[in-house]
């Protein structure tokens, strides 16, 4: 119905949100619920700073749905119990969605051979990350594959794949990487390392750059970047290492609001909650209030920390 990414512009993209809103405004019973509640007439709204984003934490209590005939059913990792789920209604969208956003940041996805470190993901399963790397995986170079804590199996094939020059990604939660890095280190200039984020509980939570400090002393000539995404999206945005924020394709976006106004905007280069339009989620809603903190650039936008009160969660490590 819709094909955000095909977007080639700023301009293509504000259109296409705009007929998107007003799709879901009449569509989707819960976003329409929730602009009767705010007394907002979706007729009224004419650019996209007008839009209302959807508290995220519906996506626990409510079904968030456009189209009601769902194939599959993502859960969040639920690391303060509480799992959100995100209904899918066309498996492809959400596969064609990483693709382009991976191929965006990194090249042609197909060219690399994908490992994964994500154990705790693998164990609770119903993981959108894991249906991502998978998808990566099965359609990639044929020898990756998912790790559990075979830490030196996984380092005997990252050796391997060094020596045979092939170019690599290996996928990992912070604290199995750490948890790697504790016995292993390795030199290797096609290797791309994409933490996911978080300690999960079984640590103290660090800052990226000193998450991403170690991940360089260990992987001296690696790329180190981080994935931004989470089960209520079907975009990601990856961390730059250069530029020092993420940045995707033009199918997602990011805004800030201030975190005491649900419904205001903020200039970019301010502090803010993060706002997030992911315009691949046409059949679910696409318009997302998060609970993280960040600021919005020019090209990008950083992630600072959680909103109080909020849980610790996600695919990408916060600043907290």
């Amino acid at each position: 119905m819709f094909e955000p990414l095909k977007i080639s512009s700023v301009e293509e993209r504000n259109l296409l949100a705009l007929d998107i809103f007003k799709f879901q405004a009449s569509e989707n019973k819960v976003y329409k619920d929730y602009l009767n509640h705010l007394k907002i007439n979706p007729t009224q709204v004419a650019s996209v700073d007008q839009i209302p984003f959807l508290p995220i934490s519906f996506f626990k209590s409510h079904d968030v749905q456009t189209r009601p005939d769902n194939t599959k059913i993502f859960l969040s990792s639920g690391t303060g119990g509480n799992r959100s789920k995100h209904l899918v209604q066309d498996i492809s969208i959400y596969e064609k969605s990483i693709t382009a956003h991976f191929n965006h940041r990194f090249g042609d996805f197909t060219h690399y051979v994908h490992l994964a470190l994500v154990p705790n993901y693998l164990e609770q399963g119903d993981s959108s990350l894991i249906h991502q790397i998978n998808y990566f995986i099965e359609n990639g170079d044929s020898e990756g594959g998912f790790y559990l804590y075979n830490f030196d199996e996984l380092f005997q094939k990252l050796t391997q794949l060094k020596e045979k020059n092939k170019p690599v990604v290996l996928w990992g939660v912070t604290f199995a990487l750490l948890d790697f890095i504790k016995e292993h280190t390795l030199s290797s200039s096609n290797l791309t390392i994409i933490e996911t984020g978080g300690m999960k509980g079984r640590g103290k939570e660090l800052i990226r750059e000193e998450l991403h400090t170690r991940l360089q002393e260990s992987f001296p000539k690696s790329i180190i970047s981080s994935e931004y995404g989470m089960t209520e999206l079907f975009s990601q945005a990856y961390w730059n290492p250069i530029t020092k924020v993420f940045n995707s394709h033009l199918s997602l976006s990011v805004f800030c609001r201030p975190d005491n106004d649900p419904l205001g905007n903020l200039d970019n280069n301010k502090h803010g909650a993060l706002n997030i339009m992911d315009l691949n989620n046409w059949s679910t809603c696409s318009f997302i209030a998060s609970e993280d903190l960040g600021i919005c650039l020019d090209g990008g936008f950083q992630v600072l920390g959680r909103m109080d009160h909020s849980e610790t969660r996600g695919c990408s490590l916060m600043y907290v």
